[in-house]
C-alpha cells in the first residue's frame, strides 16, 4: 500500500472544492457545520481516505530501548519527555501510516500527531474545557495540513495550530506539549532506559515510505495558497517557534543559533521520512533541539515552509542574525 499515489489519484476530484459542507453531512451527521471559523469552504478538501481511513492509534503499548530490534539508527522518532516519567519514543515509521496516537503519560492524556504532507510533528494535551478528547483522522485537508476530529463532538481540528475550526468546539485551543523529532540513535543514547512504542497490529509495511521523494517536490499536495517569501522553497523545512520560523538550512550552516531568547541547535544524523523508499535511507535532515535560556525544551515544530506561511501569514522569518 502506498498512500501518496493513492491520495494523488483523488487530486482532480478533491481539488474541485465545495462552497458549502452539504456533501459531507451524510458522513458527519454529528458535526455542527453551522459553527465554524472557516471563512471559505473551498479551503477544505478531501485528501482521499475517508473518515478513519487512516486509523489513529489508541492506548499503545511500549517496550524498552534495549529490546528494540527493528528501528535503524537514523530513523526519526517523536520524543516525549514529561518530568517524572520514562521518556517515550514514537517512531515516525508508524505515525506515517496512522498520523495520531492517543496515549496517556503520567496521567496526562496526550495526542502525538504527525502530518506527513506538512512534516509537522506536534504533541497535544487532550484535556480541554469540554473534557478529555480522543482524536481521529478526518481524511480532510486544509492548506495541505491534516484536519483531525474528536470522537466526543466530531468537531474538526487543524493539526498545525491545534485549534477547533468546525463544530461545537470551534475556537477551542489545545495545549501543546514540548516534543521533538530526532533520530532513534540519538534517543536511545540519551535514554538507555527509555520506552519505544510497539509496532501496531495492522497490515502495513512500516519500514517503507509511502511518500517517496515528497519533500523534493516544488509544490505540496492539494495546496493552492501563496508560496513562502525570501525565495524559500515551499517544501523546505523550517523550525517554528510561536510565530517565528528559522530555515533549517541556516541552522545546518551555523550549528547553534541564539536569538529571540531561545537557542536552537542542529546536528546531523536524522533521515527524512519523506524521501527514500526506505525511511532509514532518507537524506540527512539533522536533529534539532530548541531550548530556553535555562536549558528547558520548549514547544516547536519542524514543518514545511509553505505550511508556516499558510497558517502564520504575518509570521517572522528568521533568515538572518538579529
Amino acid at each position: 500500500m502506498r498512500l501518496f499515489p493513492l491520495i494523488a489519484s483523488f487530486c482532480l476530484s478533491a481539488s474541485q472544492g465545495l462552497s458549502d459542507p452539504t456533501f459531507w453531512v451524510h458522513e458527519w451527521p454529528n458535526t455542527d457545520f453551522e459553527t465554524t471559523s472557516v471563512t471559505s469552504w473551498v479551503e477544505i478538501l478531501s485528501g482521499g481516505p475517508a473518515k478513519d481511513g487512516i486509523p489513529a492509534l489508541n492506548d499503545p503499548t511500549f517496550h524498552t530501548v534495549a529490546n528494540e530490534t527493528a528501528l535503524q539508527p537514523r530513523e526519526p522518532v517523536i520524543t516525549l519527555e514529561i518530568a517524572g516519567e520514562t521518556p517515550r519514543a514514537y517512531p515516525i515509521r508508524y505515525l506515517t501510516w496512522h498520523e495520531i496516537v492517543n496515549d496517556t503519560v503520567g496521567g496526562i492524556p496526550v495526542a502525538v500527531t504527525f502530518c506527513p504532507l506538512c512534516n509537522s510533528g506536534i504533541t497535544f494535551d487532550r484535556r480541554t474545557t469540554a473534557g478529555t478528547l480522543s482524536f481521529g483522522v478526518s481524511g480532510k485537508l486544509r492548506n495541505s495540513d491534516m484536519i483531525m476530529f474528536d470522537r466526543e463532538t466530531e468537531s474538526w481540528w487543524q493539526q498545525a495550530i491545534g485549534e477547533g475550526i468546525v463544530g461545537k468546539l470551534t475556537g477551542v485551543e489545545l495545549e501543546t506539549l514540548p516534543s521533538w523529532m530526532e533520530s532513534w540513535e540519538t534517543f536511545q543514547i540519551r535514554n538507555p532506559e527509555g520506552l519505544v512504542m510497539d509496532q501496531p497490529n495492522f497490515s502495513r509495511d512500516y519500514d517503507a515510505n509511502p511518500y517517496v521523494q515528497y519533500d523534493s517536490l516544488h509544490r505540496p499536495f492539494l495546496y493552492s495558497g501563496e508560496l513562502p517569501p525570501h525565495d524559500i522553497p515551499a517544501l523546505a523545512r523550517v523550525v517554528r517557534v510561536g510565530d517565528r520560523a528559522w530555515p533549517l538550512t541556516r541552522l545546518a550552516e551555523e550549528g547553534t543559533v541564539t536569538q529571540a531568547g531561545i537557542t536552537l541547535t542542529w546536528v546531523s544524523g536524522q533521515a527524512s521520512a519523506l524521501d527514500d523508499a526506505r525511511i532509514s535511507d532518507g537524506k540527512d535532515v539533522g536533529n534539532v533541539r530548541v531550548q530556553d535560556a535555562a536549558g528547558n525544551d520548549i514547544v516547536h515544530d519542524v514543518m514545511f515552509a509553505f505550511a508556516f506561511h499558510a497558517f502564520w501569514p504575518k509570521g517572522q522569518w528568521m533568515t538572518r542574525p538579529n
